[in-house]
């Protein structure tokens, strides 16, 4: 609802599914809620749009000013790139956008990996874990990197 509340203003149409889909990759299942929509003439540029949507409620919670406060509390690390906005904008104002859930910082032969979880009401810490350990065990696998066992 976040996305869609924050896209609705700048859209003439916005089409939001009703309800998530399963999406397989080749280690998880994610859900997924497609968002499509059509800008108004007078919407701004891709970089604005993508600064009024991000931090989502995925990577930051609600409300967003409370919850980031509570982030830098409570995280024993700085996120740096993870969770942040990748992408580019054109002259035009045209451009496309990610959050990098999943990141690696290189240097060398050293490699820093950030991946997370989804933790909300009901979360089983121990599941969050587990699906945490697989996002690192893909971006392990990318680098040639045996994932350690626990």
């Amino acid at each position: 609802d976040a996305v869609a509340d924050t896209l609705a203003p700048f859209c003439s149409e916005l089409e939001v599914d009703r309800q998530p889909s399963l999406h397989a990759t080749a280690t998880l299942w994610h859900l997924r809620t497609s968002i499509r929509g059509r800008l108004r003439d007078d919407s701004p540029d891709a970089l604005t749009l993508a600064a009024a949507l991000h931090p989502t409620p995925a990577v930051c919670g609600m409300p967003p000013d409370a919850a980031l406060s509570l982030i830098r509390e409570l995280e024993p690390f700085d996120r740096r790139f993870y969770a942040g906005i990748v992408g580019w904008v054109d002259a035009r104002g045209d451009g496309e956008w990610v959050i990098a859930l999943r990141c690696a910082e290189i240097m060398g032969r050293t490699a820093r990996l950030y991946a997370g979880a989804g933790i909300v009401s009901g979360s089983d810490p121990a599941a969050e874990d587990r699906e945490a350990d697989v996002k690192f065990g893909a971006m392990l696998r990318a680098l040639g990197v045996a994932q350690p066992s626990r």
